[in-house]
């Protein structure tokens, strides 16, 4: 009886999918949805985006119950969850069944089946995330964990005492407030927030974090990165090292990105420009400022910037920041992961905004403690 429903949803599967596919220079058959998408559909993404990676990172609303996918469009609208299997061929198999029950009923008009080594649509979401334990992050990073509070030198930086140690949040604090005074950053005023915001998410606090791609630290920096700040190895795991030299990269990029941000968007309200600016900025630390200048200025890659500054009173700032990497999904090596990183350093945010210590911090204005977000018109 098991093998023959297997059998019938396999033969569902292969009479319900649609002929979508990508060309081959597009990309596999789950970028069709993509490439087909018009450009308004990116109005209202970001907040329904950064609302179901909210539910996946705090383990709330429909992820209370972690064994669980949750499912969404590409416009980032929740269509609903299933239950996982006892492995990943059974759970893929239900997955496919909603995908093709939800066109079926309408809520999408196309689908595309998923499986071991590719995506499928409507896309899934994974309520299990191990890596990310925000609770704990939190305690650490306000030196609320054993062996979670610094002191100690760096460069002409020196930080609490071994009788007077302090949290990370007060180091990541001082640090910035020096190189403001010695004038050697310019930074969005809001930057130190969404630095630490990154810090929770890159490593979750732990100054022994290590990649698999050899990122390194609380701020997980590669080797190159560390070199280039003038870090020795031995030094590559410092936790004031590490602050500092992450505010020059995001410095760096700040000067880099500046001038082509300016050429593309400079006719934007202010606090629209400066909120979406702060966006790009954590975009270009998670995928380098290379790749968020050419999605600015590149013939192919910025024709969704060139619609969304044309037309944007019709999108909020972090629409536009989402708009600009998923109508490119697919080229220069972006992916869903680099869609996912900047709602993740915003819910980091808002967590750090929820926490008494910094509820009248005059950086977490307007930021919405009960959902997360941080946007507007």
């Amino acid at each position: 009886m098991v093998l023959r429903g297997y059998l019938a949803l396999v033969l569902l599967l292969l009479c319900c999918l649609l002929p979508v596919s990508a060309s081959e220079a597009d990309g596999p058959a789950w970028l069709a949805p993509v490439r087909e998408a018009p450009y308004w559909i990116s109005s209202g993404v970001y907040q329904n985006i950064v609302t179901i990676r909210r539910w996946v990172l705090t383990g709330s609303s429909y992820c209370e119950t972690p064994q669980r996918h949750i499912l969404y469009d590409r416009r980032g609208r929740f269509l609903g969850y299933i239950s996982n299997a006892l492995n990943p061929v059974e759970t893929q198999f239900r997955l496919n069944h909603a995908r093709a029950r939800y066109m079926e009923q309408g809520e999408v008009d196309s689908w595309v089946a998923g499986g071991p080594d590719t995506l499928g649509y409507p896309f899934a979401l994974s309520c299990d995330q191990p890596h990310v334990e925000m609770a704990a992050a939190l305690r650490r990073y306000f030196g609320q964990e054993a062996d979670s509070q610094i002191w100690g030198t760096w460069d002409d930086l020196s930080i609490g005492s071994e009788s007077d140690t302090v949290s990370l949040h007060q180091a990541l604090r001082s640090i910035y407030a020096t190189r403001i005074a010695q004038q050697r950053l310019n930074l969005p005023e809001q930057l130190p927030l969404y630095l630490a915001g990154k810090l929770l998410i890159e490593s979750g606090a732990q100054a022994r974090a290590h990649s698999s791609a050899n990122a390194r630290g609380i701020m997980q920096l590669s080797p190159a990165v560390l070199n280039d700040c003038g870090i020795a190895e031995r030094n590559h795991w410092h936790r004031m090292a590490q602050i500092d030299c992450a505010l020059r990269l995001l410095n760096q990029n700040a000067r880099n990105i500046a001038p082509r941000f300016e050429a593309r968007f400079g006719d934007l309200p202010e606090a629209k420009r400066q909120r979406l600016f702060t966006l790009l900025l954590i975009q270009a630390y998670h995928g380098g400022a290379g790749r968020v200048m050419a999605l600015l200025e590149d013939e192919q890659l910025s024709r969704p910037a060139a619609y969304f500054a044309r037309h944007h009173s019709r999108f909020s700032a972090g629409d536009i920041a989402f708009g600009m990497i998923f109508h490119n999904l697919g080229r220069n090596r972006l992916g869903l992961a680099s869609l996912y990183y900047i709602a993740d350093v915003e819910i980091a945010v808002a967590e750090l905004c929820a926490q008494p210590v910094l509820g009248a911090d005059p950086a977490c204005v307007g930021i919405d403690k009960l959902a997360g977000l941080i946007d507007g018109r």
